[in-house]
């Protein structure tokens, strides 16, 4: 061939775009964005999609570019033409607005239409408490217990065993060592049962027990009012009664239940002039021994200061004397709720 002949040829026509499907255009989107460094969140799809998916991805092997280019533009319109979008199904909405309802509204809308919740259910069992997780699986088999304490927090696992019945808790511990055979499926199985339990249980109108709710009320009563209160419950449920005073905290109490280390984080949040006058109200021989347990877990100069301010302060009348010791209980109390100190639950109420 002369080589005017090479010179003047024309160029080959280059091929035309490949067809592709749909689900090969999908392979080639994913690709083309983890190629860009996109985070593509693979792992939501259902699980035949991304099998589906990888399927894909492992048969293209190589793609032209003007196929790519024709894909990812095509990609591009149909972004451009989606002005808003709403996840798939009431699943799907729940996923979305996760934090943003009541876990109640949730539980009914999921017991109304069938959806099982979505996300890991461990999760959402490893945030109860031992007590709550020791009544979910009291009726349940010893292979579902040990299935629940291999999932959950070891100090939580162990505090759970701690409080069931020798029997068994022997028998679960031993079931654990039986549960390495058990498939990821049947765990999952199992984590859903029991938070579909939890769902399933019975709407309360009130978050806190009865116990702990006439405890706070009887906390914030002045100590007649209190006292006369739980001799009447006394006279009607001696049981109750017992386990309302189990659940009082009062000024008397702080020297039974307040670590001396947790004095000074008292005086933090307790306002001086409040605390003065706490003090010097405190003469009788139920909350003078807390008075003085807080002026001895506190620096000599500070005690020092504190008992002129009590003496400046004289004699306290009665309802004033009441209303400053329940501010320094309520500041214990706030303290304790954020768990910053810890009470003794062992002292007699």
């Amino acid at each position: 061939m002369r080589l005017g002949q090479i010179t003047n040829a024309k160029p080959a026509a280059r091929p035309a775009p490949r067809v592709v499907t749909s689900a090969e255009k999908a392979a080639i989107i994913v690709r083309f964005l983890m190629t860009e460094g996109a985070n593509v969140p693979i792992s939501e799809l259902p699980e035949d999609l991304q099998a589906e998916l990888t399927q894909q991805m492992g048969s293209l092997r190589r793609i032209d570019r003007d196929t790519l280019v024709q894909v990812v533009e095509e990609f591009a319109d149909e972004l451009e033409q989606t002005g808003l979008t709403f996840p798939k199904g009431v699943a799907g909405a729940l996923t979305e607005l996760d934090g943003k309802i009541s876990p109640r509204a949730a539980a009914q809308i999921r017991r109304r239409t069938g959806v099982r919740a979505s996300g890991d259910p461990w999760e959402q069992l490893r945030a109860f408490e031992p007590e709550k997780l020791l009544k979910l699986i009291e009726d349940e088999s010893t292979e579902v217990a040990a299935v629940l304490i291999s999932k959950i927090d070891v100090k939580k696992a162990a505090e759970m065993l701690g409080k069931m019945p020798g029997e068994r808790a022997r028998r679960i511990t031993y079931a654990v060592s039986l549960t390495n055979s058990v498939t990821p499926d049947a765990v999952d199985r199992i984590g859903r049962a029991l938070v579909s339990q939890l769902e399933n249980e019975p709407e309360r109108a009130f978050d806190n027990p009865p116990v702990d709710r006439v405890g706070a009320i009887l906390n914030s009563s002045r100590s007649a009012t209190r006292d006369a209160l739980l001799d009447g419950l006394n006279s009607e449920d001696e049981a109750f009664a017992n386990e309302v005073r189990k659940a009082i905290f009062t000024f008397k109490h702080i020297a039974a239940r307040v670590d001396a280390r947790d004095i000074a984080a008292v005086l933090k949040v307790v306002d001086n002039d409040t605390l003065v006058t706490a003090l010097a109200s405190a003469t009788d021989e139920l909350t003078k021994p807390s008075a003085d347990f807080i002026l001895a877990n506190i620096s000599n100069r500070l005690a020092d200061q504190m008992r002129e301010a009590i003496q400046e302060r004289g004699e306290v009348g009665d309802e004033d004397g009441e209303t400053a010791m329940s501010d320094v209980v309520a500041g214990v109390r706030q303290l304790a709720d954020n768990g910053e100190i810890l009470l003794r639950e062992d002292a007699e109420a």
